[in-house]
């Protein structure tokens, strides 16, 4: 039985700590610097808790002796100084960083690593680049590639059409930091909230903006080889615009604190939510202009006995998922590995990878629809 070590005990930590406890083939160490945040995690053999800090580099450092891996959950401040540890204790690393720098560090720590170092585990980036390279891969020449995911709620009740289901600060981060992409050929930072679009999907109005982090390092794989690359956060409409409003127009982009404290007492929380995943390729096939597209939309969930929200499910499910392909030696065990080099199929056909191919209310898997 594998030793893992959870670092986070938020909504997607612990559940990630739940699944893998309850597999029977891992036994999971969570730690939090919070014992509030710990207090709702039953304890059991196969999952124990444990107040640490991860800013205590010598306590991360004994928590993480003996373990086959650590999965950071934490907030994106402090991934970095978990990627560090791990490389520093030769275990494998896996993380759900939306950001960018952390990402480069990782990167780099990965050149002189004896394990896998695995960033961007969760959903976007994450689960989206394994779509979209999917979709590459049936092109002879490939022209354009569209990421959108966004984590919303089923019932929008507010101006903004958005309810707190995820971290804030990453949220606030995303919507504040150069976003990268191909356009034209060439490797570009574009900026954030910027490019808005509209589109329906099964009846439902949407607006797509660009947001940073979501195409993890598919911009570097894919350099030379399309010509438009973007990746765009899904909201209800509207919902850009207020953004801005507060960001850009009242400045509290430069006070992200301030910001986060006024939504956090003003926007109601929900578990009734939906991650909506959109992705459309075009270039040639078979000698002719073609599109495929990949959507599909994710519901809460009962998994490990317990009801879980839909960003929860596919951000947990993912890094669950990365982690067992990495156990089953279906992964490269050593040095920097790419979401990108994961394949779909096989993810899907994972055991908690397939949380993504189950219909609200369905109890066995159904196909992801992709259309020609």
């Amino acid at each position: 039985m594998k030793q893992i070590l959870v670092a986070g005990a938020g909504h997607i930590g612990t559940m990630i700590a739940e699944l893998l406890a309850s597999s029977g083939d891992y036994r999971v160490t969570l730690v939090d610097q919070s014992a509030a945040s710990l207090a709702g995690v039953k304890a059991r053999p196969q999952l124990e808790t444990q107040v640490l800090s991860v800013n205590d580099p010598a306590a991360l450092a004994a928590a993480m002796k003996g373990r086959y891996a650590v999965i950071s959950a934490a907030p994106y401040s402090v991934t970095a100084a978990i990627a560090e540890a791990a490389h520093a204790a030769g275990i494998h690393y896996l993380d759900l960083t939306e950001d960018v720098a952390t990402t480069r560090k990782v990167k780099e720590l990965a050149k002189t690593a004896t394990h896998a170092l695995i960033p961007q585990c969760g959903l976007a980036p994450g689960f989206i680049s394994i779509v979209g390279m999917d979709l590459v891969r049936r092109f002879e020449k490939l022209d354009t590639l569209r990421m959108r995911v966004g984590a919303l709620p089923q019932f929008p009740s507010n101006a903004l059409g958005y309810n707190l289901t995820w971290s804030t600060a990453g949220v606030i981060n995303e919507y504040c930091q150069p976003c990268e992409a191909i356009v034209q050929g060439k490797l570009a930072s574009v900026p954030p909230l910027e490019e808005l679009e509209h589109f329906a999907l099964d009846g439902v109005q949407y607006e797509a903006f660009n947001t940073s982090g979501g195409l993890g390092t598919l911009c570097e794989t894919l350099e030379g080889k399309v010509r438009n690359l973007n990746y765009r956060t899904i909201r209800y409409p509207g919902h850009r615009d207020a953004m801005k409003l507060l960001l850009q127009d009242l400045r509290l982009a430069e006070r992200p604190a301030v910001l986060a404290d006024v939504l956090e007492n003003a926007i109601p929380g929900t578990r009734q939510d939906v991650v909506v995943i959109f992705v459309t390729a075009t270039g040639l096939r078979h000698g002719r202009v073609w599109q495929e597209s990949f959507a599909h939309s994710v519901y809460p969930q009962v998994l490990a006995g317990r009801e879980w929200t839909a960003i929860q499910t596919t951000t947990a499910s993912s890094v669950c998922a990365v982690l067992d392909l990495l156990s089953a030696g279906r992964l490269p065990q050593k040095g920097f590995v790419r979401q990108e080099d994961i394949m779909l199929n096989e993810f899907l056909g994972n055991r908690f990878g397939r949380a993504y191919a189950a219909d609200a209310g369905a109890t066995a898997p159904v196909t992801l629809r992709a259309v020609s």
